[in-house]
């Protein structure tokens, strides 16, 4: 894929918005526009937000609530490509379950991801549509009250590449090949202090990853 002149549109959470930042123009889109020369590089990133539709409304910010699939339409429509990124909350604090591979509503994560890539497909016929798996996370391991009904985080990225393939959308697996691992201190602290969302450092390192992804395709 050509990416001079092009216009991006980037779904995503907390890390697409902008956390752990040192300023507005780190984002590892921002690298990417300059590295590449995209026209447009635009952030359609909320913090705290899901895939998946929370099924209990977070009472203190309604707007942790404003689920991907909910958010399709208000993006510009002419982009040449779109970048979701996301699944990281929907592990780590969203409450809808993991659900089963034949569900088709934005109530389970399955659902969710089948019903997002659809209103995609239907707005974006012509536009590249690619994916980016979770980053590794300090905590991986599910720690809520049914165990059977969400799981680890693996779980989520697996979700994401398998659901993907049923539609034919690239997946660029960060999980895999970003590397940036909480989990060993060094890669924290040079990447990722907070355990969860990457630094400047981190960004640079995604935008590398997905520049040479989106070339590739």
């Amino acid at each position: 894929m050509e990416l001079k002149g092009k216009k991006i549109n980037f779904l995503g959470d907390s890390i697409t918005e902008g956390v752990g930042l040192s300023a507005d123009d780190k984002h590892f889109f921002d690298v990417l526009k300059r590295r590449a020369g995209l026209a447009e590089a635009r952030n359609y990133g909320i913090s705290g937000t899901r895939i998946a539709r929370q099924q209990s409304p977070t009472v203190d910010n309604p707007r942790f609530d404003l689920d991907y699939c909910s958010r399709v339409d208000e993006m510009d429509a002419d982009a040449d490509a779109i970048v979701v990124f996301g699944g990281t909350n929907d592990f780590g604090h969203g409450d809808a379950p993991i659900g089963h591979p034949d569900d088709r509503t934005p109530d389970t994560f399955y659902g969710a991801m089948h019903t997002l890539i659809r209103k995609l497909l239907a707005r974006y016929p012509q536009s590249e549509i690619v994916f980016m798996t979770p980053l590794h996370r300090a905590d991986e391991t599910c720690g809520k009250a049914d165990p059977s009904l969400y799981g680890d985080l693996i779980d989520y990225v697996d979700i994401i590449r398998e659901i993907c393939e049923i539609y034919s959308i690239p997946v660029l697996d960060l999980y895999a090949s970003a590397g940036i691992c909480p989990a060993v201190e060094i890669s924290r602290v040079t990447y990722c202090p907070d355990g969860l969302h990457p630094n400047d450092l981190g960004h640079e390192r995604i935008a590398g990853r997905l520049e040479s992804f989106l070339r590739a395709l």
